[in-house]
């Protein structure tokens, strides 16, 4: 394919570790493959009149820590000078985010691929989609109730774990059992004095050896990492200091790709991450997945190259 302008809404390109972060994984092999790799950060994005726009950072990557990647040139441009374009920037789901999302679609016909697309983005919380699939999920209740999470609390005696609807990277995520003498003062704490509804769910015993995040890319299952916490944590996410831990997916984890698949691909989400804990879909990521490169890594694989390649094939069925 003839080379295409790629571009990176993302956090500072500056702040990237090299050897972690999916979306500089993802510029790499935009790049290995002759295309031209623009990034930008979310205070940049403005509307111009006729099409959204933003001061674009046109740059060469390396995986080099310190010495990442190379200004070529920096000027404001519309979206629409860009053949794709990643909403790549890390939650949490905010009212800025949102009105990001909505302003990248204000190209008058114009715009790029995206991936994932932004209305899809909007209408999959992560932390609420999979309650569209109740088969899949373990006992859940959303509410700010907090009698209601109390008595959750009480009827779960291996525990509960609660956990902020907007929350990402292992942030807030409690772990509790009945008759734990903080629970009034932590549930006051998480739900803002019952203004703000949180996610309480069973506690799955099988955490304990890890959950796995799966990688999918247009719906079909491209690689997985087993996130183990560490021995005095109940959280595996690698943000939190989980291990990242090669594996391989399970009957039962197939079949929870192959229930998601329809309703992912319906909305053009087709780069997510989901979590899943023993026989059970906990969360669908759809802002900004990680696990590519522990992936390759323990894989000796490219999931990178698989998200490309839908790229390419998204911009050839355009024109």
């Amino acid at each position: 394919m003839a080379a295409l302008t790629f571009g990176f809404l993302m956090d500072p390109l500056e702040t990237v570790r090299v050897d972690h972060d999916s979306t500089f994984a993802l510029m790499l092999e935009a790049q290995r493959r002759g295309h031209q790799v623009r990034y930008f950060e979310q205070p940049w994005l403005r509307f111009g009149g006729s099409c959204a726009e933003a001061r674009m950072r046109t740059v060469t990557v390396r995986r080099e820590p310190g010495r990442h990647f190379e200004l070529l040139d920096e000027q404001v441009r519309p979206l629409s000078s860009l053949d794709v374009l990643f909403l790549r920037k890390d939650p949490p789901v905010d009212a800025d985010f949102l009105q990001a999302t909505q302003l990248v679609e204000l190209c008058n016909g114009r715009e790029p691929v995206f991936l994932n697309n932004p209305t899809g983005i909007r209408d999959a919380n992560e932390k609420l989609f999979g309650l569209r699939f109740p088969e899949l999920m373990p006992e859940t209740l959303i509410t700010r109730d907090l009698t209601a999470i109390a008595q959750f609390v009480s009827r779960h005696p291996q525990g509960t774990i609660l956990k902020p609807v907007e929350g990402f990277g292992g942030q807030g995520i409690v772990f509790l059992q009945p008759g734990d003498r903080n629970t009034r003062s932590l549930l006051e704490i998480i739900t803002l004095g019952g203004k703000k509804a949180i996610v309480v769910q069973a506690y799955l015993p099988e955490s304990r050896q890890g959950d796995k995040r799966i990688i999918l890319v247009d719906g079909e299952p491209c690689g997985a990492v087993l996130r183990v916490p560490a021995h005095d944590d109940h959280r595996g996410n690698m943000a939190a200091g989980g291990t990242p831990v090669k594996t391989s997916l399970t009957p039962r984890e197939l079949e929870i790709c192959a229930r998601l698949k329809p309703s992912l691909q319906e909305r053009g989400l087709y780069l997510v991450g989901i979590d899943v804990i023993g026989d059970w879909l906990t969360e669908v990521n759809v802002t900004s997945p990680t696990g590519l490169a522990e992936i390759d890594k323990l894989d000796n694989t490219n999931v990178e190259a698989k998200v490309i390649d839908t790229a390419e094939r998204l911009v050839g069925q355009r024109r």
